[in-house]
């Protein structure tokens, strides 16, 4: 679309607040933005002079623009991620994030079961995340299992059900994991306090979780069950071990997030830290391309509401390296100059740095495709690091394995050039080693090659 095309339409774009959309010619949408007054923002495409190819060809292939009016700049700001988020228009940010995230779900059915899942269906349960870290999830659900006694059997414990005497208690009432409402043992109240329970610790806020058992220890021990006082003196002691393997970062902060960008070209690097009753309990890291000329302030006010969103963040507080402009009412950003709040950010900004180095390393290492010069920088960089006498250009790796010390077996990969080449890739079966020797099993199969 050209300037002389514009103005024939520029008086119908209204000066309120709302959101743009441009459209091809094939009707596809490039590029999604908000605007405090869209006729004034729409206009400023047309009316300046570019200092980037790529938004001098989003203006040429504008065939089409389409606006939506909203009350507020909020609303703007809110409707351009959805959006975004939805369309992923090709010249818009782009987070490069396609990972689908664990959830921990209490789902909506009499005395809930809870358990892990990647999954959201609509079907009115609870689902609390997402969590970054599987392996992380998997040990909080071990550590959940040892402290509160809740069901995992699938049978419908309706009240009509439970009356009737359907069911029987398992083996895990007698192991004492399951407190048997399945007969009528454990109240409904009872089981939804462990719930809430469950909820405190994911929210990384234990001290209630703590004095509810110790609440429940005085009471086993008033009534002389000291047995069960025990038990539950030890989950005590399990929950306080917990606690001080988790990242303390302050006793006076609760809940924020931190959030640092680091910019290099048309790529950006965010790293956001989810700080709650001042316990650091999500940490991530995202890459995101730019398409257009986005300042810094942008790129970063954007990745905060996708990352916030999909985290499901409700934090009050924003920790930032600098102040940019957030729309989304009650937020409170704050760029600290000492104490808790900047050592939280200067190990966000620790994780942003180590992530865009470790992806340094990785594509630096994926060399198909890459000139000699390229292939011959690593090689080299390789035989400084080992410090060898001559350039690695021919690499054979080998490894072994055993069953319990029978069937002894051996692979071996080889790298031309830093290319890996499969076609001299063996396998073996080691014929004279008895039992586990890896010595002798090396030997073997290297003299073989």
């Amino acid at each position: 679309m050209t300037q002389q095309e514009f103005q024939q339409i520029a008086h119908t774009i209204p000066l309120n607040p709302g959101i743009y959309k441009y459209y091809d010619l094939k009707n596809e949408l490039l590029y999604v933005g908000k605007a405090k007054s869209l006729r004034k923002r729409v206009g400023s495409y047309f009316n300046k002079t570019f200092t980037t190819y790529k938004t001098h060809e989003l203006v040429q292939r504008i065939r089409r623009i389409e606006f939506t009016i909203v009350n507020s700049e909020q609303d703007a700001f809110l409707l351009e991620n959805s959006l975004i988020k939805q369309f992923q228009p090709k010249f818009n940010i782009n987070l490069k994030d396609d990972k689908s995230y664990p959830f921990i779900v209490i789902k909506n059915e009499p005395f809930p079961r809870i358990f892990l899942t990647r999954r959201k269906i609509n079907d009115g349960s609870e689902y609390l995340g997402p969590f970054t870290s599987v392996g992380k999830v998997r040990e909080l659900m071990d550590f959940v299992k040892a402290t509160i006694q809740l069901r995992t059997c699938k049978l419908n414990l309706t009240e009509s059900n439970i009356r009737k005497g359907k069911f029987k208690v398992c083996l895990e009432y007698h192991l004492g994991n399951c407190k048997g409402p399945c007969e009528g043992h454990q109240s409904l109240e009872d089981y939804s306090e462990g719930l809430q329970q469950i909820r405190n610790i994911l929210k990384g806020n234990l001290n209630p979780v703590i004095q509810h058992f110790r609440n429940e220890m005085k009471e086993e021990a008033s009534n002389m069950r000291f047995e069960k006082a025990e038990l539950v003196r030890k989950k005590i002691s399990h929950m306080e071990q917990y606690a001080a393997r988790s990242v303390i970062v302050s006793s006076t902060l609760t809940n924020a997030d931190v959030f640092s960008l680091l910019r290099e070209e048309d790529k950006a690097y965010v790293n956001y830290l989810m700080v709650q009753n001042g316990t650091i309990v999500q940490t991530h890291t995202s890459l995101l391309e730019t398409h257009l000329e986005e300042p810094d302030e942008e790129v970063l006010s954007f990745a905060i509401a996708q990352l916030r969103d999909t985290f499901n963040s409700n934090a009050r507080e924003i920790i930032l390296q600098y102040m940019i402009e957030y729309p989304e009412k009650d937020i409170i950003l704050t760029v600290p100059r000492g104490g808790d709040k900047r050592k939280l950010l200067d190990l966000s900004e620790k994780n942003v740095n180590y992530f865009r180095e470790e992806l340094r390393k990785k594509r630096m290492l994926q060399l198909e495709g890459k000139d000699d010069s390229e292939k011959k920088k690593v090689l080299y960089q390789l035989q400084e690091d080992l410090k060898l006498k001559e350039v690695p250009v021919h690499i054979e790796c080998f490894d072994n394995s055993n069953f319990q010390g029978s069937y002894p077996v051996s692979a071996m990969v080889c790298f031309r050039m830093g290319i890996p080449s499969k076609d001299d890739y063996r396998h073996y079966n080691v014929k004279t080693v008895q039992g586990i020797n890896d010595f002798a099993t090396m030997k073997e199969v290297v003299y073989r090659r």
